[in-house]
């Protein structure tokens, strides 16, 4: 995973916010690299993450994928049909092509992250713009980590490669070794 980005999608409505939706779902952009992590194993994250045969609720809060290619759309279609079958009950996620996505507002992105103050520390010196923050791929990483979906390993593995100066590298693997 390279950056994530909460925001809205799937909708008519130009710029959409959380407070003025209109049509548009809660969505979320991923930039990955696909010689470390394919589309498939994407998938299989978004599945095990929610209950995809619920159907009730709002159009915000809808399952879907929105996908940008073909071979997307395909694999897409493909998981849905496993899941339905693994399931044995109506999958209600809305496989749909990828229209305009609206960043959602800065208090929505890296929300875990943003919850823990001694790790904001280290990223509101190492990305003091809003934009740096959102894509940076250290931010994402970390705010995966807090949400279950990274190990601590893997981050101390990758952190040389996130462009932190040593004293703050020290700061936030010392800070997620107090998360664990």
């Amino acid at each position: 995973m390279l950056r994530t980005c909460v925001g809205y999608s799937g909708g008519t409505r130009d710029q959409p916010t959380y407070h003025s939706l209109g049509d548009h779902s809660e969505a979320i952009r991923i930039e990955y690299d696909p010689s470390r992590m394919t589309y498939e194993k994407l998938l299989e994250v978004f599945w095990s993450s929610h209950n995809p045969c619920w159907g009730g609720g709002s159009r915000q809060y809808r399952s879907a994928i929105f996908y940008h290619s073909e071979e997307q759309k395909k694999l897409a279609l493909a998981a849905k049909k496993r899941e339905e079958s693994k399931r044995e009950r109506t999958v209600h996620t809305e496989i749909a092509a990828a229209g305009p996505f609206y960043p959602a507002e800065d208090y929505h992105q890296k929300y875990l992250l943003q919850q823990n103050d001694s790790l904001m520390g280290v990223f509101r010196e190492f990305c003091p713009r809003t934009g740096e923050f959102v894509a940076s791929t250290a931010a994402a990483r970390v705010n995966g980590f807090l949400g279950g979906h990274v190990q601590a390993e893997a981050l101390e593995k990758e952190i040389e490669g996130w462009g932190l100066t040593m004293a703050q590298a020290r700061v936030l693997l010392d800070a997620l070794h107090r998360v664990k």
